[in-house]
């Protein structure tokens, strides 16, 4: 019989509305059922195309003899980490904190009243060796453990909710501002961490980092890294070592195109094979930059063919983008995207040799007997076994798909937003622009609501119903996609008004978010008693924090509204990364990036007439046969002035001597 989830709109609650435990989603009802019951609170969190999230609810979720120790001794809630992000980060962060690490599937055991005092990741269902305790046994040590030493637990909890609390404090500031030569040793310090051999930061599993090199592309087309030649050597070195690795190997879908999540090995032959929004949107912004440095043709088809998956596989009908694809087919990892040899010779014929060669496939295979596409060839090989990949797209759309995820995050499609409008400029690519302004338009109608003065987000929707209160991110991540779409509107004809929604985001944010007694702005609003703990984010991870974002927002604000209390509010959000970009720049690439795009200043063009914006995008951006580093990408702001003779170009506050002619801007910018 279905269980409370039955009734969700979520895919991956709805995935668990078969299980034998009895689920409440998160809600107050749930801790209402464990203070009246005195039941531990079991707060189970993961996604829709998490394979060992699927794994666990096979092992033990579905089993009736575990489900009925769940029952019988705990009140269970399921919740979907892309609903409830602020919930996900509370969990994790306490998980994190008792282990050491952290993940999903996650499992955090909470107090009636909310608070955590233990967890984990995923636990088998029997022991295994390898120290996991299965997870029976571990479901009965905490239940007897909460009925005999339930002041003990109360303590635990209450330690953790003041460490928690704590860290809502900026970690390790000392009242000084990121000097921008601390800017040049963050940098120096993540290229430390480069696998110069296989491409990517540390260790396996591998993911793609895409902030790490948006924060490494911005100090390189910086004055002191270009007379730095050893430097620039060693960026320009980490930069196209990993895109070329991530470009080439299994985490790009060679056959149809996009990324997948992270690669579990350290040469990225084999993913885990879920694709998320939120890691194309950004890599796409990522290649487009690089290729406006390094003009790379690799880079150029990444993006396009990103872009055309997009379109393909996770558009929905109202001008937005979907969440995620699954890593299962039918209970197995990567079923659809794998290949043996033989189905690459009868779809092939002729070609399937010349095709193997190019892509690594062999009758041993890399992944349990299969074969996983990876690169071996030259660009021109992959140029000129287009129509072959696209044959084989052929052939494998008609195997079983993976399951899509088909609700709508406000702030996935934000950054799908933000990087589309940066990829369509850099590109000249007037029709990835307008996507991501239909993106825009789509948010702005269904998930905003102005009331009073005010901004209420909405920051989920499940095809025509948009519901959940927006956190710091959705708001953050939607302004700083209005500035990089303001910056360009001129060009891409757009016609909402951008910068205008900009600022009255960040009004509300100021309004809602803001720490009035601390430095830093909360995940959420003051009004969440669901919560434990308000906590800050200052740290990226797959996504940027929102504090991370602000910075972009803010410092841009400044110079493109003439206010200068945005660039006070930066200045203030500032000091809280003194202490960060010195000693653990890993964590905080978006931060880094924002506040070096300020160190350097925002570029804003004043030109007399909109129609020269064409000529204007080419002058700025060149094309595929400019020479590398001649024309490195650099954020602009481009406004059409019929009071300015000819070409008037800002950085920062700072406004040179107009110019006369297109020739001469070229050779400025």
């Amino acid at each position: 019989m279905p269980n409370r989830l039955s009734s969700e709109h979520s895919l991956y609650l709805r995935q668990h509305a078969d299980n034998p435990v009895d689920w409440w989603p998160w809600c107050p009802e749930a801790f209402a059922a464990a203070k009246a019951q005195d039941k531990p609170v079991l707060v189970s969190v993961g996604y829709s195309s998490c394979h060992w999230c699927h794994v666990m609810a096979r092992e033990s979720f579905d089993q009736p003899w575990i489900a009925e120790l769940m029952n019988k001794h705990f009140v269970c809630i399921k919740v979907d980490r892309e609903e409830k992000p602020e919930v996900d980060k509370l969990m994790m962060d306490a998980v994190q904190m008792i282990q050491g690490h952290g993940g999903w599937p996650l499992n955090c055991f909470c107090l009636p009243d909310g608070r955590p005092f233990f967890g984990g990741t995923y636990f088998p269902p029997e022991d295994r060796g390898h120290g996991q305790v299965p997870w029976p046994q571990l479901l009965m040590r905490v239940a007897d453990f909460y009925h005999t030493s339930k002041n003990e637990l109360a303590a635990n909890a209450d330690a953790i909710a003041k460490n928690l609390t704590h860290l809502t404090q900026a970690p390790d500031a000392d009242g000084t501002l990121p000097s921008h030569e601390d800017l040049i040793k963050a940098a120096e310090r993540l290229c430390e961490n480069h696998d110069d051999t296989h491409g990517g930061f540390g260790a396996a599993p591998k993911f793609p980092s895409p902030s790490t090199i948006d924060f490494l592309l911005s100090v390189r087309g910086t004055a002191a890294v270009d007379n730095n030649r050893s430097l620039a050597t060693r960026l320009d070195a980490v930069i196209t070592v990993t895109l070329g690795a991530m470009a080439r190997g299994g985490l790009f879908d060679q056959i149809g195109g996009g990324f997948h999540r992270y690669c579990v090995d350290r040469d990225w032959t084999v993913p885990h094979f879920e694709k998320m929004l939120y890691d194309n949107a950004q890599l796409i912004g990522t290649y487009a930059e690089a290729w406006a440095r390094y003009r790379d043709p690799l880079y150029q088809r990444i993006c396009e063919e990103t872009i055309e998956w997009l379109q393909r596989e996770m558009a929905i009908e109202n001008g937005l983008f979907a969440a995620a694809i699954d890593a299962d087919t039918e209970h197995e990892e990567g079923l659809t995207y794998v290949w043996k040899p033989k189905e690459i010779v009868e779809v092939l014929g002729d070609k399937a040799f010349t095709f193997a060669a190019a892509y690594g496939i062999t009758d041993q295979g890399n992944f349990e007997g299969s074969n996983i596409l990876k690169l071996r060839g030259k660009f021109s090989d992959r140029e000129t076994l287009k129509p072959q990949r696209a044959q084989l797209l052929s052939r494998r759309n008609q195997r079983i798909q993976p399951t899509r995820d088909e609700k709508t995050l406000l702030s996935w499609n934000a950054l799908l937003a933000k990087n589309l409008a940066k990829a369509g400029w850099i590109f000249g690519r007037k029709d990835w622009w307008k996507i991501a302004a239909n993106i825009e338009q789509s948010l702005w109608k269904n998930c905003v609501k102005e009331a009073s003065g005010t901004i209420q987000l909405k920051s989920v929707g499940y095809k025509s119903t948009f519901t959940g209160s927006g956190c710091l991110n959705d708001y953050a991540w939607l302004a700083e996609a209005e500035v990089h779409l303001a910056a360009t509107a001129e060009w891409g004809e757009g016609k909402a008004p951008h910068l205008d929604r900009a600022t009255q985001l960040m009004q509300c944010i100021e309004k809602q978010f803001r720490d009035v007694h601390s430095v830093g702005y909360f995940l959420v609003e003051a009004n969440r008693d669901d919560l434990s703990v308000r906590q800050k984010d200052w740290f990226d991870n797959a996504v940027p924090a929102g504090n991370s974002s602000l910075l972009h927002t803010l410092s841009a604000l400044e110079v493109l509204t003439d206010d200068i209390s945005w660039g006070k509010a930066f200045t203030e959000l500032s000091y809280a990364y003194s202490g960060l970009v010195r000693n653990v720049p890993s964590g905080i690439a978006h931060a880094l990036q924002g506040l070096t795009q300020a160190a350097t200043g925002h570029v804003s063009i004043k030109f007399t007439h909109s129609r020269e914006c064409d000529e204007l995008q080419k002058a700025i951006n060149g094309n595929a046969d400019t020479p590398a580093h001649q024309k490195p990408f650099r954020p602009v702001f481009l406004k059409s002035d019929s009071a300015v003779k000819g070409y008037e170009v800002c950085v920062g506050k700072t406004c040179l001597p107009a110019l006369d002619s297109l020739n001469k801007l070229r050779e400025l910018i």
